[in-house]
Parts: C-alpha cells; sequence; structure tokens
C-alpha cells in the first residue's frame, strides 16, 4: 500500500444550492444550506485514503464543534490524524455557491489553519516515512515551504496544488516535483491563457505539470517530453466542489503504485468523474472499488499497478448517468 502525507487545510464546508449563482450586489434564493467537512488538504487525504493509500494528515483544527466533526470525518475515512493538532479559537471554514450547472464559488476563512505556521516535532519523520507529500496554498506559505523542503531532504515526491492561486516563492517551486494546477491557475501563475503554453512556461520552474481541464480532462507536461492530454470521462455533473482534489488524491496514489503517467491520469480522471455526480466534497469521494470498475467500463484493457487483478473488483460501483460533462473547470 502507498503511503501519501498530506500537510494543508481542514474545513467545514457552508454549501449553498442555487439555480444561478448571484451577481455583485444581488441577491437570490437558494434551495438548500448544508455543512460537510472539507479543506483542500483534508480533501485530499480523503481522496487519497479512498482510493487505496495509507494517508497521515498534518494540520489544526478550532477547538469548536466543527474541529471534533472534522477530526472524525477524517477519521472516518481511514486517515491517520495523530499530526492533526487542535488550537485554540474557531476551524477553518468555507462558504461555497453551487448552482445548477454544478459550477462552484468559494470564500475561504482559515480559521485554524492560519496558526499552521511550521512543522511540529515528529511531522518531518511523517513525511520522511511517506511516497509522496501533497501540499496546497490554503496554510501559510512558510508551513507549505518547511513541508516542501522536509520532503526534498528525504527524497519524498513533493506534489503541489497551487490553490488559491499566488504567487509562489523560487525556493518552494525548486522544492516540488509535480505542479498540478487548473487552467486557472496556470492562468494566474503564467499570464498565459493557454494551457499548453501555461504548462510549458511552468516547466522553466518545476520538473513536471497537469494542469486539469475539467471537463476537457488534463494535460500533462514534462521537461523533454511530448505533452499529453487525457480526456475526461462524459458524465452529467451535480457538484464540482473538490472535483479537484479528488483527482489529486488519486492521481498520487496512482503514480505511487507505479502505474505509467497516462494510466494514472485516466484512473484520476475517473476519481474526479465520479465526485462530480454527488454532492458535496468528501462525501462525494469515491472508493477504490468504484473508480477500479468505472475506470475499467471506460478502458476494457486498462494499464494495472503491479499485482493488481485484471478481472477487476466484484463490487459495484455507484451508478453513473451519460450526458453532458460540467464545463466547470476543476
Amino acid at each position: 500500500m502507498t503511503a501519501i502525507a498530506v500537510l494543508g487545510s481542514t474545513n467545514m464546508d457552508l454549501v449553498a444550492y442555487v439555480p444561478k449563482a448571484p451577481r455583485l450586489g444581488e441577491t437570490v434564493t437558494g434551495r438548500a444550506l448544508r455543512t460537510a467537512p472539507g479543506g483542500k488538504g483534508a480533501n485530499q487525504a480523503v481522496a487519497a485514503a479512498r482510493a487505496g493509500a495509507e494517508v497521515v494528515m498534518i494540520g489544526a483544527v478550532g477547538a469548536d464543534e466543527f474541529g471534533v466533526r472534522l477530526r472524525s470525518a477524517l477519521a472516518a475515512a481511514g486517515v491517520d490524524t495523530a499530526a492533526l493538532r487542535t488550537v485554540e479559537g474557531a476551524s477553518g471554514t468555507a462558504h461555497i455557491t453551487v448552482d445548477d450547472e454544478g459550477g462552484n464559488s468559494i470564500i475561504v476563512i482559515p480559521g485554524a489553519n492560519a496558526q499552521v505556521t511550521g512543522l511540529e516535532p515528529g511531522d518531518a519523520a511523517r513525511i520522511g516515512a511517506a511516497g509522496a507529500l501533497l501540499l496546497q496554498l490554503e496554510l501559510p506559505l512558510e508551513a507549505v515551504l518547511a513541508g516542501a523542503l522536509a520532503a526534498r531532504a528525504r527524497g519524498v515526491r513533493t506534489i503541489l496544488t497551487p490553490a488559491p492561486a499566488q504567487h509562489l516563492p523560487a525556493e518552494l517551486l525548486a522544492a516540488t516535483d509535480l505542479l498540478v494546477p487548473n487552467e486557472h491557475e496556470a492562468a494566474a501563475l503564467t499570464g498565459l491563457t493557454d494551457p499548453h503554453r501555461a504548462a510549458a512556461a511552468l516547466l522553466h520552474d518545476v520538473p513536471e505539470v497537469v494542469v486539469t481541464l475539467g471537463a476537457a480532462g488534463a494535460l500533462y507536461a514534462a521537461r523533454g517530453r511530448e505533452p499529453l492530454t487525457v480526456p475526461a470521462p462524459h458524465v452529467r455533473a451535480v457538484d464540482t466542489t473538490a472535483a479537484g482534489d479528488t483527482f489529486v488524491g488519486a492521481l498520487a496514489v496512482a503514480l505511487g503504485e507505479g502505474r505509467p503517467v497516462a494510466a494514472a491520469l485516466r484512473w484520476a480522471s475517473a476519481a474526479a468523474a465520479l465526485s462530480v455526480q454527488h454532492p458535496g466534497a468528501q462525501d462525494s469521494m469515491p472508493a477504490r472499488a468504484e473508480i477500479d470498475a468505472f475506470a475499467l467500463s471506460l478502458d476494457p484493457a486498462p494499464d494495472l499497478p503491479p499485482g493488481a487483478d485484471p478481472a477487476g473488483p466484484e463490487e459495484s460501483p455507484r451508478p453513473h448517468e451519460a450526458g453532458p460533462r460540467s464545463g466547470a473547470a476543476w
């Protein structure tokens, strides 16, 4: 089983479902409000754990009811929470609007995440015991950099999701093995709106890039290799919240298991496609058997990881509905 460490945020998502997202100054009536565990770090941890990895989560929750729920949700998904500290004050929250097309807009209030400014004793050893470290930018940059440097010093692959988009220090980029922006983040980092040109520009700073393109799939670029685009499965999107985190978590597992890049991208895209067909962040993330079965239905002869059963799992996935894909980027 591949081992993954996640240094990142935990948030309680407050999700409002509306027919159409409001414009500035506009008030609209929503259909429903729900609270659900989220945060880019926690989302990627849950996605990787459900995809079959042994995962440890490094971060913080507040000393409030949300903190209790966030910790419990991670533990229920099989994530090791020994390095998830509890700090005074409120837990992080994300205020999310989801429209009828499955698109979303998000406001994040860091809360306890803002207090994670570095590694605690034992965190570097946890990172060193993993095959990959997943990072995002919902923690203070000094903590993200500390994690990346700890991984680099111990020969651990670092996978960075540059969200929310912001200037990235050269030292952080130098310690990043794989950068996974969506197309908007890639444009913000490079000033280039074409994903292929943006990916090529990012290769000046990191050795590998995957630009997620939502309904259009994912673009892989690496130094000295031809770019590769993997299309997304055709599904009807209900909610794209955390689809990108699902993709990253599953991709880290697939790469950790030694799958070829193209096969890893297809498998991660299958996981993301399953997630957008269900509401919520962590609640929408598929289990290993679901991903395997859905991926097999898309590709009858996939590239399997070493030791995998070519007959596939016996467990059936959640049903999926063929139809238009969402145009939202994730």
